[in-house]
């Protein structure tokens, strides 16, 4: 990993302390992103009384902002490079802004999803940008790597403590106490990024025609995919409703593929996504996101249902993962600079590979088992989640890197609703009876551990597939030798 990939410029921070607002306001943004649903989860209940909301209305609480988020990613990445990222994220965080005091006025469920659809527009239109504001904020990898795994921290902390603190919140004031929380956070990144971040050069933007035709199939073609695996869980695999979908979301990428490729301008420029930089880094993250969403929908029901943890305990049973995830910076930017970039993506992935095969395989041994296979991910996962990104960024051109990291987030958000959708269609389809109904009988309780274990390979069948074509492709790349520091390095 070289420690500058361009020239440095006089503008270009040579520290992360020299940035400190630019990256206080970038943290802000990637903090929204993860506390908002961790935070909200809690209080579904609440809002379901509140509310007089029903089971699929709560459902849709949480699924639409995932929905219009992923779905507009791409979207909105290739607007933030044609009209400025700084431009398009300002906006987004006003509209953030302007949603979460909306939430004063909600009377029903419906007005609260609406609201959440807006909020996940907001997303859309602020998160790939955080990313790509970090990259191009510095010269340097190795800048970029301490800055990318700076934002995480601040994120994953985030995710870390929503659910216990929304409890505490809970406790003392009303649920709409918790959306109101984005109000001080939007206001904090605006401060940052208007003062810490310089206007786009207009040098570095492009000005091809939008591909509109390209935007909606791109657009309908993630939310059908983001859909589908709901429907599977919800309505099961006998229902023509999650085939009709997925049929669907076929047809929509197949044609939105004959579109890309025969576009003059084209939304996304698939020559771009099969550099290998860029199929590797996305193969990587898509792996990561289907064995955490899979991994951790299973090790819930497990300890909760299968082997009757209160929801306390439970929680606390996940914090290998969490401690790993929060605490796990500084050793991640050791190993990132010591290997480099492209090796330690490979790596950090067959990390996250071998916790999951692990836990499918010894989860039934103990609780040991599932604690080694928690922080085994974490840690594959505290490193991909920025050189798999990173490494995106650095295979595209200078003008396109704001598309480039929604491509990153969408494939992350693909892959994590895959997950959930293949683990729970095999539990729904081995298991017989409620799976939430308490005191099982020992042949339910053999039909979900056999369902763990085909879940389990499963998923890491998968994403050892995606692994294994992410370590090809990136091995058609240039290789990068490892940073070499000095005493007087910046840091």
């Amino acid at each position: 990993m070289s420690d500058n990939t361009t020239p440095t410029t006089p503008h270009s921070p040579r520290s992360l302390k020299e940035a400190w607002i630019a990256l206080a306001g970038l943290s802000a943004v990637f903090l929204f992103e993860m506390l908002d649903n961790s935070i909200l989860n809690v209080a579904l209940p609440t809002i379901g009384r509140e509310l007089h909301a029903s089971t699929t209305a709560l459902q849709w609480v949480t699924g639409v902002y995932a929905v219009v988020f992923g779905g507009l990613m791409l979207a909105f990445g290739a607007i933030a490079d044609r009209f400025g990222r700084r431009r398009i994220m300002l906006i987004g965080l006003v509209l953030l802004g302007v949603a979460s005091l909306a939430t004063l006025f909600v009377t029903t469920s419906g007005e609260l999803i609406a609201v959440r659809a807006v909020m996940g527009v907001a997303a859309a239109m602020t998160t790939p940008g955080s990313i790509a504001l970090a990259f191009r904020l510095f010269d340097g990898d190795r800048l970029r790597v301490r800055a990318m795994t700076l934002i995480s921290t601040v994120g994953l902390v985030g995710l870390a403590i929503g659910p216990t603190a929304g409890g505490f919140v809970l406790a003392v004031a009303p649920w709409q106490v918790l959306l109101l929380v984005n109000v001080p956070i939007a206001v904090l990144a605006i401060i940052g990024i208007r003062i810490g971040i310089a206007a786009d050069d207009p040098a570095e933007l492009h000005r091809d025609p939008i591909d509109i035709a390209g935007a909606a199939l791109g657009t309908a073609t993630i939310v059908l995919a983001l859909v589908a695996p709901t429907l599977f869980v919800n309505e099961g695999v006998g229902s023509w409703a999650p085939w009709a979908v997925t049929a669907a979301t076929l047809a929509g990428a197949a044609g939105f593929v004959v579109r890309e490729r025969s576009a003059r301008h084209p939304l996304l420029d698939l020559k771009l996504v099969a550099r290998p930089l860029v199929s590797s880094g996305l193969a990587f993250k898509a792996a990561t996101g289907l064995a955490v969403a899979g991994m951790g929908y299973m090790v819930t029901l497990q300890l909760q249902l299968d082997w009757g943890w209160p929801p306390f305990l439970a929680s606390i049973g996940m914090l290998p993962q969490v401690v790993v995830l929060i605490f796990g910076g500084p050793l991640s930017n050791r190993f990132i600079e010591r290997v480099g970039l492209e090796r330690s993506a490979w790596l950090s992935a067959i990390a996250v590979v071998a916790g999951l095969a692990m836990y499918g395989l010894f989860s039934g041994f103990g609780y040991v088992w599932i604690a080694i296979a928690l922080a085994l991910v974490a840690a594959g996962i505290r490193v991909n989640g920025v050189v798999a990104g990173t490494n995106v960024l650095r295979g595209l051109p200078q003008n396109r890197t704001s598309i480039g990291a929604a491509l990153v987030d969408t494939a992350s958000e693909v892959a994590t609703a895959v997950g959930i959708a293949v683990t729970g269609t095999i539990l729904a389809t081995l298991f017989v009876g409620s799976i939430a109904q308490p005191h099982w009988t020992s042949g339910q309780r053999s039909q979900f551990e056999a369902g763990i274990l085909i879940a389990g390979l499963t998923l890491t069948a998968i994403a050892a597939s995606l692994v294994g074509f992410g370590i090809a492709r990136s091995r058609r790349a240039v290789d990068s030798p490892p940073i070499v520091f000095t005493d007087n390095s910046p840091s």
